[in-house]
């Protein structure tokens, strides 16, 4: 019988894990500031990924998107850069979906060999492998060279006197010009052209995109008609349904082991119904992920579009940012838990990715450190998916002013460019830690004790779950403004994990209510336990009392999580 995994994701932006340059440029390109490689993922960096107690890898940025890098050279089609996103470009303005981004090659010609060659140093490390699929927007010049034959490209056989057909891909604004409000010339005065203009990604559907849209992409049509009567026309299938289920078919068909569905909720939950049951007979174990953001459609994209895992961001994301900041209690947690209680083993807790800005960035917390409160929690809290983004165990501020992203406590995805702690960890393919500062090791040391938990404790990764801050309401003996604890339990081990969001240490004597005794099962007679924190391997004398309370001594912006064996 296979043991039931507690998933744990480890996002990399791939373009950026392998970057070496010391001294990158300003706004660079990639001759001058280098770029990483799929081949740097070697069996060494996967085995040094995995120890940190991860299970899946998620390839961020794989497929070929628009650049201002000219591979023309290589049979792939220029971008005109007033419709790309810094130097690099963006992952999520795709360029051909049937290809591997050529930055990532070794040898561009042989581009999908290291794919495939990566998907199976990947699985041979131990770990499985998501990459995106970016839905609801391509690049404003899709053009896929890549295809396989007989496919027909997207918007290759559009009717483009119409604003809408279900049978068109792109929604079009008919006899007008693509007309931003910034100039659609390169550096040589070459004007870039779109006509008819194409509605934006972000549902922008006139032909004057602003800088904060979306302009580098255009907006697939999905039967939809948002533009004249808001209905949906999805009998018979829309063309755009069955080429994207092609192209996810072909990914699956890779071996890869999920998908990541970028802003899912901007596509029909209806696609996702039809698409996703066909997806997995290719492969029944394959995960998908949706970008959703709209609590009130969560159970809607879960039970009717057969997602798997949906981003809990707007729920306990946005909490345990604001309680890390001092301007939440502690105590909100639980109302993050009860609204989605019925769906829990379904939500996928963060607290950084690509879109988010860095725990340590001046813009977040300030810290590393003051992260490690909330990480205790989303890592611990439920038996549902975890997910950290490359260099958060390292303490990466994103406070880089590398281009197009400029400096705002984010991880570019725009421009090349170096994450300088993750070229001192990598040290040319050796991961000895020995260019990495004391502090750096040590809140590595904390991520992997963290999220190793996860799967070495049965109480963790196949739990019961008590929240017993209902009874600490009031509680004079413990702050429950910047204290939060919970039990988790599992056949005979209980654990007791309280994480204390102060900059200070902290002194508690916690209520225990008997409630929960009774819920899961714990023996009510006073008993004294030797009980070991898994944090630090220390062990204490504990008491469990039902309505007593425990007295727990706690670390500034960290916690506990006390074993016992009843």
């Amino acid at each position: 019988m296979t043991m039931k995994e507690k998933i744990v994701i480890y996002q990399v932006f791939t373009r950026l894990f392998g970057s070496n340059s010391v001294h990158c440029a300003h706004n660079g390109g990639k001759l001058q500031n280098g770029c990483g490689r799929m081949a740097d993922f070697t069996s060494v960096a996967l085995e040094e990924i995995k120890k940190l107690g991860v299970t899946h890898i998620w390839y961020t940025g794989v497929i070929e998107h628009a650049t201002q890098t000219d591979y023309s050279s290589y049979g792939i089609r220029k971008d005109h850069p007033s419709v790309v996103k810094g130097k690099a470009g963006s992952p999520y303005a795709i360029k051909d979906y049937y290809d591997i981004d050529p930055d990532l090659a070794t040898n561009v010609p042989e581009r999908m060999k290291e794919f495939r060659n990566l998907v199976n140093r990947t699985h041979r490390a131990g770990l499985k492998m998501i990459i995106d699929f970016v839905p609801n927007h391509v690049a404003r010049q899709y053009y896929s060279d890549a295809k396989p034959e007989g496919v027909t490209d997207l918007g290759e056989k559009d009717d483009k006197t119409v604003a809408f057909s279900p049978s068109n891909n792109f929604y079009y604004i008919p006899k007008t010009k693509l007309a931003p409000s910034f100039e659609l010339r390169d550096s040589e005065g070459n004007k870039y052209v779109e006509v008819p203009a194409k509605a934006t990604g972000n549902n922008c559907f006139t032909q004057w995109p602003k800088t904060n849209d979306w302009y580098e992409t255009v907006k697939l049509n999905y039967g939809i008609d948002y533009m004249g009567d808001n209905q949906a026309h999805f009998s018979p299938i829309p063309d755009t349904w069955n080429k994207m289920l092609d192209i996810l078919k072909f990914w699956a068909a890779k071996g890869i082991d999920g998908f990541r569905c970028d802003m899912a909720e901007m596509v029909p939950c209806e696609f996702w119904g039809w698409a996703i049951p066909q997806v997995k007979e290719i492969n029944s174990e394959l995960i998908f992920i949706a970008e959703v953001y709209n609590p009130r459609e969560y159970r809607n994209y879960i039970h009717n579009g057969k997602f798997d895992y949906l981003y809990d961001k707007v729920g306990l994301y946005d909490t345990l940012r604001s309680v890390v900041a001092g301007t939440s209690s502690a105590a909100s947690i639980t109302g993050c838990w009860q609204s989605v209680d019925d769906i829990h083993q379904y939500m996928l807790n963060f607290l950084e990715n690509h879109d988010e800005q860095r725990i340590a960035s001046p813009f977040f917390a300030g810290s590393a450190e003051r992260g490690k409160a909330a990480l205790l929690v989303s890592a611990l809290m439920r038996t549902n998916p975890m997910m950290i983004y490359f260099g958060q165990e390292l303490g990466e501020k994103g406070m880089y002013s590398e281009g197009f992203s400029g400096q705002d406590g984010r991880t570019t995805i725009f421009d090349y460019w170096t994450i300088d702690v993750i070229r001192r960890w990598r040290n040319n393919g050796k991961f000895n830690s020995s260019l990495l500062s004391k502090e750096e090791k040590e809140l590595k040391a904390y991520y992997t004790k963290v999220l190793s938990i996860c799967n070495k404790e049965k109480a963790i990764r196949d739990g019961a779950f008590f929240d017993i801050m209902y009874v600490n309401y009031g509680n004079k003996m413990m702050n429950e403004h910047r204290q939060y604890a919970f039990l988790r339990k599992e056949g005979h081990d209980l654990l007791f994990v309280v994480a204390n969001f102060d900059d200070s240490p902290a002194r508690s004597w916690i209520k225990i209510p008997a409630h929960a005794f009774d819920c899961l099962d714990i023996p009510k007679e006073e008993k004294s336990y030797t009980v070991k924190d898994l944090l630090t391997g220390k062990k204490e004398e504990k008491r469990l009392v039902p309505d007593g309370t425990m007295y727990i001594e706690l670390p500034a912006n960290g916690g506990k999580v006390l074993k016992f064996k009843i």
